[in-house]
Parts: C-alpha cells; structure tokens; sequence
C-alpha cells in the first residue's frame, strides 16, 4: 500500500511539473528570482522518489522516472518530457550515491541530504535540455522551490504526524 501511494505520488507529481511548465513556462516568485511553474511539483516528486526508494528500492524509483516522463510526453511538450526524464534519471543516480548510505542515520536526514544535493542536478540538466535560461536567479528560485517548500516542510510535517501516530499507538496499547 505504501509503495502504491508513493509511487502514484511521483508519477503524479512528475506529470504535473511537466504540465504546468509546458503551459506557464517561467514564473517570478518574488525577489527577483524564478522558477519553471512545475518547480514544486518537480521537487515534490524528488522526495516522493526517496519513498517509492525507501518502499520499493532503486527499481521502482527509476520507473516512476519513466512512467512519468513517458505520460508526459503526451500531457506536456516531447521536448519536456525529455528534458524532464534526463533531469530526474541524473538527479536519481546522485540522490542514490546519497540516499541510500544515509538511511541507516534515518529517512529524515536521508531524503533532506539526498534531495540538497541532486535538486540543482536536476534543475540545471532540465533548465539546459528544455531551452530555458540557466541564471543565478533560476537556479537559486528553483532550489528553494524544490529544497525548503517542496522537500523540507513536507518531511518535517511527515515527521510531526509520524510521531504523532506512534505515540498515540503506544498510548493504546498501554491503556
């Protein structure tokens, strides 16, 4: 069930990037910077990744790249879906140099680490391979985009509820 869950949460979540950046393209979040409109979705989908890794292993992972970037092809642009797919397959094989080492220090710390290092992969393979300007302020908008919004608040929120759902079990049981 788990696994199910993630892995339609990263397929989802790859299509939905592509989608949004294929009809709004770039998008000013403010303070001059700027972010493709699939940038959260896109971050997203690499902590969803590290679930569908954590439930499923590598190969799961990698076809959830695929499945996305192969229904993308027909939701989004061709050129998206293959600048998308690029991206998160560079992005993955770093995220597993990372990930995978780090579990045993706990998912939190892993997903957190894994995704500082293989989001401005992904955003610089996607930036160049679709044709959109690789800028200081593309760059820095996206990692904040798919590190703080997209990856840290959605752990920390796991975190807080997984705590919550353990303690109670435990509050259960000795009751």
């Amino acid at each position: 069930m788990k696994l199910a869950v993630s892995f339609s949460a990263h397929v989802a979540a790859i299509i939905g990037a592509n989608y949004l950046t294929a009809h709004f393209g770039l998008v000013s979040v403010g303070f001059g910077l700027l972010v493709t409109a699939g940038t959260f979705a896109a971050g997203f989908a690499l902590l969803a990744r590290d679930f569908v890794q954590r439930y499923g292993g590598i190969p799961w992972a990698l076809a959830g790249v695929l499945v996305g970037g192969a229904v993308s092809w027909f939701t989004a642009t061709p050129m998206l879906a293959v600048a998308s797919t690029v991206a998160f397959l560079g992005a993955e094989l770093v995220d597993l140099a990372v990930f995978t080492p780090l579990r045993r220090r706990g998912f939190f710390v892993a997903a957190l680490s894994s995704n500082v290092v293989s989001a401005p992969i992904d955003t610089v393979l996607f930036l160049a391979i679709a044709g959109f300007p690789i800028t200081w302020q593309a760059i820095t908008g996206q990692f904040i985009g798919k590190v703080v919004w997209a990856t840290l608040i959605p752990l920390a929120l796991y975190v807080v509820a997984r705590r919550a759902v353990l303690r109670e079990s435990v509050n259960t049981q000795g009751a």
